[in-house]
């Protein structure tokens, strides 16, 4: 099992919208994730830096063409076209990457 965790900026006057789009996540969504091996996903909220952190353990053993099958999936992309414009991007953030990976620099097990 791996621990990810991510980052990235919100639009202060979506976040209510986006508290409510994510209080019923579309199941399809869920098991998506589920069927790329994510498991144990949160998202977390900072104000008034209005920044999310996201965590999930990933499962699998090919992260990579689990991420593509999230990626391609027609309902994932509409997901996206929904919550993307309420989130901002890090301008730190990697090349190809909307929400900015981050390093674990600390477990407690």
């Amino acid at each position: 099992m791996q621990r990810m965790g991510m980052m990235i900026g919100i639009d202060p006057a979506r976040i209510a919208e986006y508290r409510e789009v994510h209080s019923a996540v579309w199941p399809e969504i869920l098991e998506r994730l589920r069927k790329s091996n994510i498991t144990n996903y949160s998202i977390f909220l900072r104000e008034p830096e209005n920044v999310m952190f996201g965590y999930w353990e990933y499962t699998g053993n090919d992260f990579d063409a689990d991420n593509a099958a999230i990626a391609t999936d027609p309902l994932t992309q509409e997901w996206w076209k929904l919550c993307g414009p309420m989130q901002r991007p890090l301008s730190s953030r990697g090349e190809g990457e909307w929400w900015a990976a981050m390093e674990e620099v600390f477990h407690l097990d």
